[in-house]
């Protein structure tokens, strides 16, 4: 499907300095690294962004800078998820105001909301702001799941457009959402399925072969196979360690995590280190 808030769009880290505080100069960076490499846009301060231990100043200030420093044409999506419905709104409003193309919106965790107080929680979202929604169903991380038919009603809320799916078991179509992948994993299966593309990480490393699968579909099984290691190097730790270490021994300085998040060890390093080395990313 066509969609107006690109294909292939990373879920960007947020970079930290030696003292944890986040690393401006780093992100902006960064930002451009990802969109020369292939993305459509990012995703600000989601999962893969640590948004759970940054300050709503820090992470407002990240939407700011990455909507003035985006290049024409590149999206801008602020997650702004929250499991509580009034702290959600009030994140959502102040994206909107900072220039973003759209929201992305997080299951509510800890809390365990019933079907309907999720519609709920979705439809006053979806009165904070005039730009499209995202939802994101990632059940390993709140305890909540989204089934299919529950996303096909929610579907029915004016800008709810899209949802991230993170969980496996339920990727398929939705009637009136376009989905995009949630895990780099299922990437190709989502573009091969007619799927809106990827909210991914490992973009930050492969962007220009997962551009050319989405641009090359007869190439598209094979670049896939060849991205294997990295996606399981990847997935070898809680996300974003993983992914970190990989930037940093390329030569992207984004830091460590924020506790309780602690940094990469040596073996996950190594397993990390292997996978750029296997895949011609890093020389050996």
């Amino acid at each position: 499907m066509t969609t107006t808030l690109g294909t292939l769009l990373t879920a960007i880290v947020t970079p930290f300095d030696d003292e944890l505080k986040v690393d401006e100069d780093a992100f902006v960076a960064l930002l451009h690294h990802v969109i020369d490499s292939g993305s459509d846009g990012i995703v600000v301060c989601g999962t893969t962004g640590e948004a759970a231990t940054l300050t709503n100043e820090e992470h407002l200030r990240l939407v700011e800078i990455a909507c003035a420093e985006r290049p024409e044409g590149v999206t801008i999506l602020g997650s702004t998820g929250s499991n509580d419905t009034a702290q959600a709104c009030a994140m959502t409003e102040r994206v909107t105001e900072l220039g973003v193309d759209g929201v992305l919106s997080v299951t509510p965790y800890y809390n365990r909301p019933n079907r309907r107080g999720l519609v709920r929680h979705y439809a006053e979202i979806a009165n904070a702001t005039d730009k499209p929604i995202v939802l994101y169903n990632i059940p390993a991380r709140t305890a909540t799941d989204m089934p299919n038919d529950l996303l096909a009603e929610l579907a029915q809320i004016e800008r709810v457009d899209y949802v991230k799916q993170a969980n496996d078991d339920n990727l398929a179509l939705v009637d009136g959402l376009g989905v995009y992948a949630g895990n780099n994993e299922t990437f190709a299966r989502t573009l091969d399925m007619g799927g809106a593309g990827g909210i991914v990480v490992a973009s930050h490393i492969a962007g220009p072969q997962m551009r050319r699968m989405v641009e090359e579909p007869e190439h598209r099984a094979e670049l896939d196979a060849s991205l294997k290691d990295l996606y399981s190097a990847l997935s070898v730790t809680t996300n974003p360690i993983p992914v970190k270490a990989a930037l940093n021994l390329l030569g992207h300085p984004v830091g460590g995590p924020r506790l309780p998040l602690a940094e990469a060890d040596e073996a996950e390093i190594e397993v990390v280190r292997a996978a750029l080395v296997s895949g011609g990313f890093l020389a050996a």
